[in-house]
C-alpha cells in the first residue's frame, strides 16, 4: 500500500505544472516622455519555479533566505525611439536576460518588489 501511495504521489508531482527557472519571452514597453511615443519590444527574462522551504521552527542562526528565479547574466540592447526632437537623445537601452538561475535577489542592481505599473504600462500612445 505504501508503495502504491508513493507511486501516485510521484505521478501527481509530474502532472502538476511548474516550470523550472529559465528564460521566458516577455513584452515590455519602452518610453521617453520627451518623444511622446511608446514602443513595445519582445525580450527574454527569467521566470519559473525555484524550490523553497519555510521551516516550521524559526531559529536566529538558521538562514531564512528564499531563492527566486533571477538572471545570471544580462546584456543591454539599444533601440532608437522615433519622433524625438533634435535636442533629445533618441536611444534607449534596456536589459535582456541571457541566463537564469535560482538565487537571491540582488537589491543593488534589481528591483526585488512587484512593480505596481507592470512592464506594459505606457503613459503615451502605443505604436
Amino acid at each position: 500500500m505504501e508503495r502504491l501511495f508513493l507511486y501516485l504521489l510521484f505521478l501527481c508531482w509530474k502532472v502538476v505544472p511548474c516550470d523550472p527557472c529559465g528564460l521566458s519571452n516577455i513584452t515590455i514597453v519602452l518610453e521617453k516622455e520627451e518623444c511622446g511615443v511608446c514602443i513595445t519590444v519582445n525580450v527574454t527574462w527569467c521566470s519559473g519555479f525555484c524550490p523553497t522551504k519555510d521551516p516550521l521552527l524559526k531559529h536566529p542562526l538558521v538562514s531564512k533566505t528564499q531563492q527566486i528565479c533571477t538572471y545570471t547574466e544580462i546584456v543591454y540592447e539599444t533601440l532608437k525611439i522615433p519622433g524625438c526632437a533634435d535636442n533629445v537623445d533618441p536611444f534607449y537601452s534596456y536589459p535582456v536576460a541571457v541566463d537564469c538561475h535560482c538565487g537571491q535577489c540582488d537589491i543593488e542592481t534589481t528591483d526585488c518588489t512587484v512593480r505596481g505599473l507592470g512592464p506594459s504600462y505606457c503613459s503615451q500612445n502605443i505604436e
